[in-house]
């Protein structure tokens, strides 16, 4: 088969790979007919992710149709069209019954980083039965390939460790996918101001179509414009979306008393803690990596037209144009990308 391989820094190349086999009982093939490409991705390219050895298949998302199950898997079978979650959870352990899959004893992050991933024609998918979900009828599947990564990461590390609540004032720093997901995400909730700040004005136009009230360019005036936004208060919520020192400071400077700092972004050097401006605002600071435990409720609600997934969706490519993908994508200013997909079919 043929997958986008990770050679070590800045370097990867579309490679001819063994196809994978079944390893344990309750693993599952799916040939992908989908993918895409995550800023992660981009990290992992950069070397910010060291862990990650040279020869990885990468990629965590996509969605296909199952292709062989083991003897232990009972919620799937061949033929079935299915979502690929980014998070593998065996269900039993101490993690998982805890509703952490992401630090699953024997899954969590592990496609494209421990084991190959999902930019490639077949990809092995350990614990079928708690990793996949059912592709529903009659909703669009470019927009369910947003289900398994970025639709989760954005609910469960933005908005619900952020505490966004009815009345609320939010600031989301950095509208890329997982930026522009958590400003749809975040309205589930009903914040009065919602306020998307980056670099990008075009980026800043397309949070606007998406629900939110306030743009803010970032730069050296963007505190004071949020502050003026907020009436000197500050914002409830701050969810940081990049994943560099810059932005989550940003995040500390236009956080109001009693608010959460919810970061999201992948953070691959040191960021400074302001304790000595924070230490008596009553704030808090959340990490996490997403679980993916939001996937069926997400579903549903793409399902009923009250998610706007597909309009995050700007590029289309065929597998053999991955390297097209990956130079639009690493260039997304330039080519005014958010998430491309790769048709593998």
């Amino acid at each position: 088969m043929k997958a986008l391989v990770y050679e070590g820094k800045n370097k990867y190349s579309v490679l001819e790979r063994p196809k994978p086999a079944l390893s344990e009982e309750t693993d599952a093939i799916v040939k992908v007919s989908k993918t895409t490409i995550c800023g992660t991705d981009l990290h992992i390219l950069k070397g910010d992710v060291p862990s990650i050895p040279h020869g990885r298949v990468l990629g965590h998302e996509g969605l296909g149709t199952i292709e062989s199950v083991g003897t232990g898997v009972s919620a799937f079978a061949p033929g079935d069209r299915v979502i690929i979650s980014c998070i593998t959870a065996c269900g039993t352990c101490p993690y998982c019954r805890k509703g952490m899959p992401s630090h699953c004893t024997t899954g969590g992050w592990t496609l494209g980083n421990t084991i190959d991933g999902t930019q490639a024609e077949y990809v092995r998918i350990p614990h079928a039965d708690a990793s996949l979900y059912r592709i529903p009828r009659g909703v669009d599947e470019d927009a369910l390939v947003m289900i398994s990564d970025i639709l989760p990461t954005s609910l469960e590390c933005g908005t619900l460790n952020g505490q966004v609540k009815p009345g609320s004032t939010v600031a989301v720093v950095g509208a890329g996918p997982v930026g522009l997901s958590a400003v749809m995400t975040a309205q589930l909730f009903s914040p009065s101001t919602l306020i998307s700040i980056d670099l990008d004005k075009n980026r800043l136009e397309v949070a606007k179509k998406l629900g939110a009230t306030h743009t803010v360019v970032s730069g050296p005036d963007a505190v004071q414009e949020v502050m003026e936004i907020t009436g000197g208060m500050g914002v409830d919520t701050a969810i940081e979306a990049v994943g560099m020192k810059p932005t989550f400071e940003l995040c500390e400077e236009i956080i109001g008393v009693g608010g959460h700092i919810a970061n999201i972004g992948v953070h691959g050097g040191v960021v400074d803690l302001h304790m000595e401006k924070l230490w008596d605002r009553n704030i808090g600071i959340t990490t996490r990596l997403v679980d993916a435990v939001t996937s069926p409720m997400l579903i549903r609600l793409l399902e009923g037209g009250k998610l706007n997934a597909g309009a995050l969706i700007t590029h289309r490519y065929k597998f053999s144009e991955m390297e097209q993908a990956y130079d639009a994508f690493a260039a997304a200013s330039q080519n005014k990308a958010l998430k491309v997909i790769i048709n593998i079919d």
